[in-house]
């Protein structure tokens, strides 16, 4: 066994303490859970396999708790690095997965529990948002282990579940990914978390998952509005205004808060701000402060090559005076849409707050199907700013600044949190509604 230098890289230290601290951020690990792993080449052109060491804090990474290990042979590094630094190393060795990322994602791991008789084998986790949808190719596999940490019936099952999908479950434990780079890992990760929270918000509003499930696999294009853009490794650095200081610093503040405040999924959802004749956007509008993402310039007059979400923020400034607009997954009010209200069969049309400061800014915050007139929604920004559709996230218009239009987005996650957790306690939210709000 060859004793070898550890090799540190600024640039990698730098990722791995943003993406480690973004995932306790963000509620994914505990202060010493989960690892992260990545392909990478040393001065020397050699291939190392990075990995973050045993019991290291991913919000607190220091440079010593970066392991660089070979990727073919045990060396001295795998008695620092994580337990796990097998099931990473066959993941890596797959073709283009070059960073992989073990996370605790407790909102997927509740909505994947049973208490069936072990051992045996889990039924697959099938999201019912858009994001979980077809970034995840429609359902997550989830494996139980006797031994649910480095075993090596772990070693063997994990990689090669994720040679067919990009995220895989260990039930009781913890989710793997693996992506082109590690910000793509962590995306998967995320987004992943995220079905996993609408799943358990709908169970606490009585919605029937499993008949919704069986509707959207038989038919997605009539449950979603678009499929989401796929995600992109090249551009994150991309800034086509960088002598616009104060603007680019507002963007990347409002990404940090949709991010920070569980608005959207990591590098989901969308920003823009009208210009004469362009727009400035953000497509990956969910961006924790040190990660950032790509700020863009690009016509109002449309365009060939746009995708779905950047076609309804020209179209909403093509045929109104809004001067911004945000684009958010919020899973507490995907959960919502999908809610029947007593005595009803047919989903929601609106949320109804319960709160006082969501009473006093929103009479009622509008629900749209999958498939809607554009006028329509158009008219309800007008008279709410803020329009949730099922399937298609929450829209959000404002008159001035990026300031202004978070606030909606931000207000009916509140809006909704009070409505799950009133049920929660069995209170009759029809009592709880503002008489005013029959007459929306």
């Amino acid at each position: 066994m060859t004793r070898k230098k550890w090799m540190v890289s600024e640039e990698l230290v730098r990722l791995f303490q943003a993406v480690g601290r973004a995932s306790l951020l963000y509620d994914i690990q505990d202060s010493h859970s989960g690892n992260m792993a990545v392909q990478w080449k040393d001065e020397k052109g050699q291939t190392k396999l990075a990995i973050t060491s045993t019991g290291s804090q991913k919000g607190d990474l220091e440079p010593s708790q970066i392991c660089f290990l070979s990727p073919s042979e045990t060396d001295y590094g795998y008695y620092k690095a994580s337990s796990e630094t097998d099931i990473h190393a066959r993941i890596l060795a797959q073709k283009d997965a070059d960073a992989s990322m073990h996370c605790h994602t407790k909102d997927l791991i509740i909505a994947t529990l049973d208490d069936e008789e072990k051992p045996a084998q889990p039924e697959p986790f099938v999201p019912i948002d858009p994001l979980g949808h077809y970034h995840l190719g429609g359902y997550v596999p989830v494996d139980w282990f006797e031994v649910p940490s480095g075993s090596s019936e772990m070693a063997d099952t994990i990689p090669e579940r994720l040679t067919r999908h990009p995220v895989t479950v260990v039930q009781a434990h913890g989710t793997f990914s693996r992506g082109r780079t590690l910000k793509e890992a962590f995306f998967l990760i995320c987004v992943a978390n995220n079905s996993g929270a609408v799943v358990r918000h709908a169970g606490q509003l009585g919605v029937d998952i499993q008949n919704l499930r069986k509707t959207i696999q038989s038919g997605p294009d009539s449950h979603f509005p678009y499929p989401p853009t796929a995600y992109t490794v090249e551009d994150d650095d991309t800034c086509d205004f960088p002598e616009e200081e104060e603007i680019v610093r507002e963007f990347r503040k409002t990404g940090a808060r949709i991010f920070e405040s569980r608005l959207s999924p990591f590098h989901t959802g969308s920003i823009s701000i009208r210009g004469a004749r362009t727009m400035l956007c953000a497509p990956k509008a969910s961006m924790p402060r040190e990660i950032g993402g790509p700020l863009l310039e690009v016509p109002l007059s449309p365009e060939k090559s746009d995708s779905p979400e950047l076609e309804i923020h020209k179209r909403i400034y093509a045929e109104s005076n809004f001067q911004t607009i945000i684009h958010c997954y919020i899973p507490e009010a995907e959960a919502i849409s999908h809610s029947t209200n007593p005595g009803e069969t047919a989903p929601v049309d609106r949320i109804v707050p319960i709160d006082a400061e969501g009473s006093f800014f929103y009479l009622v915050i509008p629900v749209l199907p999958p498939r809607h007139d554009f006028e329509q929604f158009l008219r309800l920004l007008h008279d709410y700013k803020v329009v949730i559709v099922r399937g298609g996230g929450v829209w959000g218009v404002g008159a001035q600044s990026l300031s202004e239009v978070l606030h909606h987005p931000s207000s009916v996650r509140e809006i909704c949190i009070y409505r799950i957790g009133a049920l929660e306690r069995g209170l009759d939210l029809r009592k709880m509604e503002p008489k005013k709000a029959k007459k929306w």
